[in-house]
């Protein structure tokens, strides 16, 4: 499976730049749907391809790197490191997700929103996909 790595941001959340591309990679590798060897686009290439300064690029690249996510690899493009060939077990990657409903939950209570509601929101956020999830 070589899916492109596509990246989307959101420039209104109050989330740095920088963290949303990180969790994205982990998330996806965790999901097995990018792999092992892949090539990330460059620096310069994503910076342009998403509008944002290449700094913030680079901190995220190099963040995953310390983390043994990413390789470097002289004179050519990182790639997601080795030791991701499979997917994540599906408990960790329930463990990825719990943060962001914990988040979500908590809100939906203090918006007093019924939780047949929210739950309801959830499953039809589920259903929607994007016209590219990659």
């Amino acid at each position: 499976m070589d899916t492109p790595l596509r990246f989307q941001i959101n420039t209104g959340s109050a989330e740095p730049i920088y963290r949303q591309l990180m969790d994205q990679l982990r998330r996806r590798v965790a999901a097995g749907q990018w792999q092992a060897g892949q090539e990330l686009p460059s620096v310069r290439d994503l910076a342009l391809q998403l509008a944002i300064h290449p700094m913030t690029i680079s901190k995220a690249y190099s963040l995953l790197e310390m983390e043994g996510l990413l390789e470097r690899r002289r004179g050519l493009p990182m790639v997601i490191a080795a030791g991701h060939r499979r997917p994540a077990a599906a408990e960790d990657r329930i463990d990825q997700l719990r943060p962001t409903l914990e988040r979500a939950a908590a809100e939906a209570r203090e918006l007093a929103i019924p939780k047949a509601q929210a739950l309801q929101l959830f499953e039809r956020l589920l259903d929607d996909s994007p016209e590219d999830p990659s």
